[in-house]
């Protein structure tokens, strides 16, 4: 077989990041017959999400600066055929701890999003950059919408392994996919890694980098309080059943993906932070008016939803424009940047999942959610702005 030489094409790289996207929550409604299945508290099962995340975001600071000493494409393949060995071992295992081994060694996929991303900044300008990952992270998108319900279905006809098997039939697929398409895209790669090393400290004191690194995780982040505390909200508060309570969700992802393709559509003609501001605007602007609007008594089901559209709609805006400004920062450490910013996000949503988890009840529901989600579009409003004052004292043109 011919190895590609080729760059890859865009549909490849859509492919690569919404697996890393689907792995995460495909088997999610299953977690309750497998732990009846193993035998085990459901506790214990979920360290099978919780786990994934955090081997995720510690294979991201790892992966990256790979990525950018050997190639985007071998250390691709590399994790994409770790994944697909792990798929089989999860659907074969027999033992919790067996599974929960496969089930972490699965994580390796996440390389999917994070060197398409860095693949995606090697070809293109900023602007471009940023026009390509607004159509790849619809994927991201798309797959949260689709996962579960996927995941649900094969459980009731075939059992939760099933699930396991389609994970490895898909990351067979991608390989493939990304063997005969995946060119390199690295060509300005170190000499050695001690030399990669000595190139580090640039990017850590890259004041920029943080401005968008901080602005993008404080984006998302807001959307981890959200889901975190939604569920309560609509039982409590609009006594939404779980269909009600996944269409609402949906609807509000439909409005992340609009965002991504306005940015698909335009962002190669617009400044990167002016995409940023606005998105940041329409995100806080939301969740601030439902707030008051709660706080006066007006409160509905309405104007809850309504809020999280505008933060879902500014995160589309937002974070294909924020990619692109992290990797452009110092693009001979592009992977570097975006597995940092990745594991960042990880770890900030992991962190404002477990403060909105702890905080929220039947009483507080609205107020605490909206609060949250105001205060994370905030924070990453004030780090755009942090950049664009960046800009305009010391101006470089490749973050234009």
């Amino acid at each position: 077989m011919r190895a590609a030489q080729t760059p890859p094409h865009l549909i490849t790289l859509i492919f690569a990041t919404a697996l890393s996207v689907l792995s995460l929550n495909l088997f999610l409604p299953s977690l309750a017959h497998m732990s009846e299945d193993f035998g085990v508290d459901y506790g214990l099962m979920n360290l099978s999400v919780a786990g994934y995340l955090a081997v995720s975001a510690v294979l991201q600071l790892i992966m990256g600066p790979l990525s950018d000493r050997f190639g985007r494409r071998p250390i691709l393949l590399m994790c994409m055929t770790f994944f697909v060995i792990a798929s089989i071992g999860c659907t074969l295992a027999q033992s919790i701890w067996v599974f929960l081994g496969f089930r972490l060694l699965q994580a390796a996929v996440v390389a999917g999003s994070v060197l398409s991303s860095a693949s995606i900044r090697d070809q293109y300008p900023p602007n471009e950059a940023a026009s390509k990952l607004g159509y790849v992270t619809m994927a991201m998108a798309l797959a949260p919408m689709l996962g579960p319900m996927l995941g649900g279905g094969l459980d009731v006809l075939f059992g939760w392994r099933s699930g396991f098997v389609l994970y490895t039939l898909l990351g067979a697929g991608v390989l493939v996919l990304l063997w005969f398409d995946m060119g390199e895209t690295n060509t300005n790669r170190s000499s050695t890694f001690t030399a990669q090393l000595r190139e580090y400290p640039d990017l850590f004191r890259a004041r920029r980098f943080w401005g968008y690194a901080l602005c993008a995780s404080f984006s998302i982040g807001g959307f981890y309080s959200f889901i975190t505390g939604a569920p309560l909200v609509a039982a409590a508060w609009f006594d939404l059943s779980p269909a009600m309570l996944g269409l609402g969700i949906g609807i509000i992802t439909g409005g992340y993906m609009v965002g991504n393709f306005v940015t698909g559509r335009i962002a190669a003609r617009t400044r990167l932070t002016t995409m940023i501001l606005i998105g940041r605007v329409v995100a806080s602007t939301g969740p601030f008016l439902g707030l008051l609007l709660f706080l006066t008594g007006l409160g509905s089901v309405w104007v809850f939803f309504g809020s999280a559209i505008c933060v879902g709609f500014g995160n589309g805006l937002t974070n294909a424009n924020a990619t692109a400004g992290i990797m452009s920062v110092r693009p001979k450490l592009a992977g570097s940047a975006a597995g940092l910013s990745g594991a960042m996000i990880v770890a900030l949503g992991a962190i404002l999942t477990s403060v909105t988890g702890a905080f929220v009840s039947p009483e507080n529901g609205p107020f605490l959610v909206l609060g949250m989600m105001w205060a994370c579009s905030f924070a990453g409003l004030l780090a755009v702005v942090y950049v664009r004052r960046l800009d305009w004292i010391d101006p470089l043109p490749d973050t234009f």
